[in-house]
Formats: structure tokens, sequence, C-alpha cells
């Protein structure tokens, strides 16, 4: 081994193993300190949260936070496992044997890559919705219905991901040294394309949506959009009620494409007034361009991604770093963009906070948008509902939340929205 992939291979054990011990001591950290305040219900809410709901969002956030240490664990094992075990290497020069180098090699390996891990991942994705979901009272699912999603959503990803890979190795193989700008030009189209088609050609083959039939409802939501001055395609109304009894309303789609979602279960939860506050602050994001401006970092953290992938290709120490032996007499291709997937989110992770700050100022203006569009209290009232419905805590670890919450935790950005909410009312001095 060059000296040069060795020491990757040190930078790279360092890294994951600073990340697990991260992940663990946030965790830790969390747990502990939801654990600490179960019994006592915040000052700030001892009046709207019974002690019952504020013991039943605690239990629920420790089960899932150790729940997430399982799954913390097995992905790293399973990194270990693909990369500086010789995992990847095994199953890239299986493949070879048995098919020899070339284009659907590659999309083999990249396939039989994709399906060992979902394997892996399918216990826990199955004792979290038939245990730990179930357990506290959120889970709707069935067997039966979520192996009908398993097996379309296979199918879907094969069907759109295994041509766009072919592309994407194709322009690897045959656009020259630059080919990673072609190829994040084609990513970058198949995300805005993907925009479009999602609302009205894939989110149907899961869910059914029905036009909002409550014709007061829908003159307040209607009224509301045209003094915000937005349009969409309609007024949608998701059966998510099959799955789960959590609740989400959303804007989805591009351009003329947007349409609004209500997830039933909201609708059951929220009385009209409340509806059009968080509806109004689903439009805030649009007015401040927030779904623009995440688009535009999208676009730029990927062609950073896609001209250093461009680079490293190229380095052998970073294949052998990584427990792979490069092929001499046939294209690593689809081996660089897998070893590229496995390295890439131990950088990654550590940039979590500043996303998640950026994600959380994104909703404090959204409130600020929807306090001045409707009532502030009937967006706090909507809030703490859908807090207490969707067994949120209330007493998150500062630390972790900073960490992690692209939402600001209850107490914080309830305290902001009386604030803002009273700067409405006051108006300016």
């Amino acid at each position: 081994m060059p000296s040069s992939a060795l020491v990757f291979s040190l930078v790279f054990c360092a890294l994951l193993l600073l990340q697990v011990a991260v992940r663990f001591w946030l965790a830790a950290r969390q747990v502990r300190h939801v654990a600490q305040h179960r019994n006592a219900v915040p000052a700030a809410f001892v009046h709207q949260v019974p002690l019952s709901a504020h013991q039943k969002a605690a239990d629920y956030t420790i089960a899932k936070a150790r729940l997430g240490l399982i799954d913390v664990a097995l992905s790293a094992a399973v990194t270990l496992g693909w990369t500086l075990l010789g995992g990847l290497n095994l199953l890239n020069q299986t493949l070879l044997s048995w098919m020899g180098p070339g284009m659907w090699q590659q999309l083999a390996l990249l396939a039989t890559f994709v399906l060992i891990g979902g394997l892996i991942e399918l216990p826990l994705s199955w004792y979290s919705t038939f245990r730990l979901e179930q357990r506290f009272g959120f889970n709707k699912n069935t067997p039966a219905l979520w192996l009908s999603d398993l097996v379309k959503s296979t199918l879907l990803g094969a069907a759109i991901g295994l041509p766009i890979a072919a592309l994407v190795l194709w322009l690897m193989a045959s656009a020259g040294s630059v080919w990673w700008l072609w190829a994040w030009g084609v990513w970058m189209g198949f995300n805005l394309l993907m925009l479009v088609l999602y609302p009205t050609v894939i989110a149907p083959l899961f869910n059914q949506f029905k036009p909002l039939e409550d014709e007061t409802l829908k003159a307040r939501v209607t009224a509301l959009m045209q003094r915000c001055g937005f349009a969409a395609k309609g007024l949608f109304v998701m059966d998510g009620s099959r799955r789960s009894a959590h609740a989400n309303a959303y804007f989805t789609g591009f351009g003329a494409a947007k349409r609004v979602v209500f997830f039933d279960t909201l609708l059951q939860q929220l009385n009209p007034a409340e509806v059009d506050a968080v509806l109004a602050h689903e439009l805030g994001h649009f007015k401040h361009r927030h779904i623009v401006k995440r688009i535009v970092a999208l676009f730029g953290f990927s062609l950073l991604g896609f001209a250093a992938l461009g680079w490293v290709s190229q380095q052998v120490w970073f294949y052998f770093g990584l427990g792979v032996v490069p092929a001499m007499d046939a294209p690593n291709d689809a081996l660089a963009l897998l070893l590229f997937m496995l390295a890439v989110p131990l950088l990654s992770y550590f940039l979590s906070p500043l996303a998640a700050q950026l994600s959380r100022q994104h909703e404090f203006e959204a409130d600020a948008y929807a306090v001045a569009q409707t009532s502030g209290a009937d967006l706090g009232s909507a809030l703490l509902k859908l807090y207490k419905d969707n067994a949120s805590t209330l007493t998150p670890d500062p630390v972790f939340a900073r960490f992690y919450y692209s939402h600001p935790p209850a107490s914080e950005r309830l305290a902001r929205l009386g604030t803002v909410a009273g700067a409405a009312v006051m108006g300016p001095a």
C-alpha cells in the first residue's frame, strides 16, 4: 500500500471514530436531559400541556434516541465492512469474474451495493414502524402496506436511478477531464425535473390525494393565498393516516406545478384558523425565497462535490486507502462513486450544525410572516397542538438541539413567536 494511501486510511478511521463518538455523546446528553425533566412540565406550558402528554413525549424521544444509537453503530460497522474490511473490493472482484468489465458490471455493482445496504437497514426500519411507533400509538401502517411501499420504492428507485447512473458512468468514461461538470449538470437537471414530476407522478403511487372538500376551509385558505399573492395548482388532502398519526402540511412542486397538501391528520387536529396560520407559515418560506436559496445552496455544494469526485477518482491512494484495489484493465468509475458516497458523510456530518442553524433561522422568518398575515395566537396554539400530538419533547438538550434540530425547540420558538406577535400588534415604536 502506498504511504499516501496509509495516511488516508488513518484519516478515514479517525473521522469515523470521531463521528461515532460525537453521535454517542450527543445522544447520551439528549437522553439524560430529557429524562431529568420528565416529571415536570416546563412552567411556560404548565397550563396547556398535561403531565401525561409531557411524559409520553419524553419517553418517545428517549426511545428514538436509543434506537438511533443502534443505527449509528450499525452504520459505522457497515462503512468499515464496505471499505477497510474489503467488502466492496470483494463484491467488485466477484462481479468482474462473473460478468467481465464494462457498463453492465458497473451498474450491477451499484445496484447490488444499494440492495445489500437496503437489506441491512430493513430490520431497524421494521422495528421503528411496528415496535417503536406502535408502542406510542403513532403507527397506522400494516405489514402488507409496508411491504407494498418497499417493493414500489425499490422498483421506482431502479427505474429512475439506473438510467441516471448509466448516464453519469458514460460521462465519466467519455467526457474527458471535465466530465464532473457535465455530470453535475445532469444531476441538477434531474433534481429540478423531480420537483415537477414528484407531486403528480410519484407521490400518488404511495398516497391518495383528494381535493380539499371543506368549502369553508377552502375559502379561508384561498383568501389567504390571494392576500399573500400566491398561486397553486390545487388544494389537496393526503391520506397520511394510512401510515401514521403524525400530522403535517407542505407545499410541493415547482413553478406552475406547486400544490398545497394537508395531511388528513392535520385537519383533524387543528381548527380552521390554526390551519390558516400553519399555511401562512409555509407561505412565509416562499415569500422569503427559502426554497430558492436552498436550491442554490444545493447547486453550489453539489458542484464542489462533483469537482472533488473528479479529482479523487484519479488518485490511486483514494482506492487503496479505502480498501479497494482498482482494476488496471477495467473502468473504476462505479467504485469511485461508491467510495465517495461512503467517505463524504464523515466530513459533511460536522457541517450539520451550520445547516441546522440556517434552517432554524428560516423557521423564525416564516413564523414572523405568518404572524403578520394571520394570528400569532392561532399559530402558537397550532404549533403547541402539533408538538403535543407528535410527542415532540419540550425539554431537549440544548447542545443536541443546536447540532441537529432543523426547527427551533418549542420553548424557544413559542417564546420568539410571542415577541413577534406582540410587535405585530403594537406596530413600530
